[in-house]
């Protein structure tokens, strides 16, 4: 059993998992400063300095903080779309290589294509009935 767990942490898959979740930390605090120290203070001068935070509804001795729900939510769709951004960005630089390349590959493939059609085409004119019929009845005059 030993011996499978080793295999198991060997194999590239969970050292990528490890460095993943490693770095998705480090990027969590890097988005969780930009959205808190740059993205909020801004909303709150276009929202006119609301903070949800301090809303709370008291029953007997329980303290209902909602408004920390509605923050935490505002705070999540926040970071989920500076992720949503940046991935964006880092998609479209690595794609601009591969689009050059596709091009390259779909015109190569295409005037082969349309020489095989030509050979193809050329091919059932020689063969065709009604050039041979055609031949016949000049061959007959």
């Amino acid at each position: 059993m030993l011996k499978e767990f080793k295999e198991f942490i060997k194999r590239g898959n969970v050292m990528d998992l490890a460095v993943g979740v490693i770095v998705g930390g480090a990027f969590s605090s890097i988005v969780t400063s930009l959205v808190n120290n740059i993205l909020t203070p801004i909303l709150g001068i276009f929202l006119g300095g609301i903070d949800f935070s301090s809303l709370s509804l008291k029953i007997n001795n329980a303290e209902i903080q909602y408004g920390m729900f509605l923050q935490s939510i505002i705070d999540f769709l926040i970071i989920a779309f500076c992720i949503f951004l940046l991935v964006k960005a880092v998609n479209k630089v690595l794609s601009v290589g591969k689009k050059e390349e596709k091009k390259e590959t779909k015109q190569t493939l295409k005037s082969n294509e349309v020489m095989l059609l030509e050979e193809i085409r050329d091919l059932l004119k020689e063969t065709s009935p009604k050039k041979k019929q055609v031949k016949k009845k000049v061959e007959k005059k």
